[in-house]
């Protein structure tokens, strides 16, 4: 049947009022729930593979609303499933874990949380990169799943992910055989708020969406000695400050122009006197690409450039450079992302969906990734509108993930959130 143009446009667009009006009606009845899980949440963090409380509250709200739950997978993580009938496994992640910053935002529930680091630190908690909101949109996505099998088939596999902000959760899960104890994902889908969209936003980024990390310490070894006799020493200090000056040529001369990466010195650590000269000095170093190879290019030049600067110098002892964490570049499916992105224009307006910049932060969610799982990755808007205008307006920054100021604008984030699972789940687990 060949319909008339008006009578089509008025077809199409009632249906899309109706399943946006459908949309809005579920997450009314989960929102309330999903916001006090949200507040819970965020006024008790925990450190990361220390999110016990955290992991229990999340594994109880499933288990009440109706999934099969697994504790302390590869630590404090939580596995919760939900099966459909027959169709494929779609994995929905969140993270677990706060940070070791104090909380300045003012907020009524704000974060007065003190714990211990793994070093026996006496240290401030704070949900500063979102996790807590991501627990709580994940949670009411998972009570709107159950209630809607009609409109879906298959098994839905939540994963409450520990250790993310340490980047090593998601391989302890893994290697606590989450792949095999458990069904392993057909495709993986995970979001990440912040302010570099307004709330009601989403952004869509094909390909690279996060970048590689490689956390490096270098330990130079030098010749102590008295400061006012410098003849007699090898002087690990002035070897450092080659060494970095050294290390900033890699991006600039080395890499190819357009390839995407970054080499952060983050800390110079020597010496504990003025007059003395130590026998060491530490670097801390963070590298960024996207491509494995720029990856791989960048690493090698670190090693070859510290050890001519201590040859230069005619060390007595080889610098030592350990890598002490590392995770791969997020990668998102071209093809699941094109596909998705129409899927979240119908779910939330095509004005609400915007196409996201590559980002140079890092993620473990790479982890899953690698293991052969097709993945969407995308970005929650968290900033509250009307500062994101006038931001933009004046050309300032609102406050990032990590900043003791970051505090998401929660309930359109969190509603925008919610909508966006559950179309994208619906979507990928849609009944033939």
């Amino acid at each position: 049947m060949k319909w008339p143009p008006l009578l089509l446009f008025a077809a199409l667009t009632g249906s899309g009022f109706a399943q946006t009006s459908t949309a809005s009606k579920e997450v009314d009845a989960v929102f309330p729930n999903s916001r006090a899980f949200y507040v819970d949440l965020h006024q008790n963090p925990e450190l990361s593979s220390h999110e016990t409380q955290t992991a229990a509250k999340l594994a109880s709200h499933l288990r009440a609303a109706g999934y099969e739950v697994t504790e302390h997978v590869g630590g404090t993580g939580v596995v919760a499933i939900l099966k459909n009938g027959t169709g494929p496994t779609i994995m929905l992640r969140t993270e677990l874990d706060a940070l070791p910053v104090e909380e300045k935002t003012g907020l009524p529930y704000a974060s007065k949380v003190h714990a211990q680091d793994d070093s026996g630190r006496d240290v401030p908690v704070m949900h500063a990169c979102g996790h807590d909101l991501h627990m709580a949109t994940v949670l009411g996505t998972a009570q709107i799943m159950v209630h809607s099998k009609n409109t879906w088939h298959g098994t839905l596999l939540l994963i409450g992910q520990p250790a993310e902000e340490t980047v090593s959760g998601a391989k302890k899960m893994v290697e606590d055989g989450l792949l095999t104890r458990f069904p392993k994902p057909d495709v993986g889908v995970a979001l990440h708020v912040s302010n570099d969209f307004p709330a009601g936003i989403v952004g869509v980024t094909s390909g690279y969406s996060y970048a590689s990390a490689d956390a490096l310490r270098i330990t130079i070894y030098g010749k102590g000695g008295h400061g006012a006799a410098p003849q007699s020493t090898i002087d690990p200090v002035v070897i450092a400050a080659r060494t970095v000056l050294s290390l900033q040529t890699i991006v600039s001369r080395e890499v190819k122009p357009g390839d995407a990466a970054v080499l952060t010195v983050g800390y110079i650590q020597a010496g504990t006197k003025n007059n003395l000269i130590p026998d060491h000095a530490e670097l801390g170093l963070t590298v960024r690409a996207y491509k494995p190879e720029v990856r791989q290019q960048i690493l090698a030049a670190i090693a070859r450039i510290t050890k001519a600067e201590a040859d230069a110098a005619a060390v007595q002892r080889a610098p030592l450079i350990e890598n002490v964490g590392s995770t791969d570049a997020v990668y998102n499916d071209p093809a699941l992302t094109q596909k998705l992105k129409i899927t979240l224009e119908g779910a939330l307006g095509k004005d609400n969906v915007e196409t996201g910049e590559p980002l140079m932060a890092s993620e473990d969610y790479s982890y899953f990734i690698e293991q052969g799982i097709p993945s969407f990755y995308f970005a929650l808007g968290g900033a509250d509108p009307q500062k994101y205008s006038e931001a933009k307006n004046t050309g300032t920054q609102l406050p990032s993930n990590h900043s003791p100021l970051f505090a998401p604008d929660v309930d359109p984030a969190l509603r925008t959130g919610i909508t966006a699972e559950v179309a994208v789940l619906r979507d990928l687990l849609r009944t033939q």
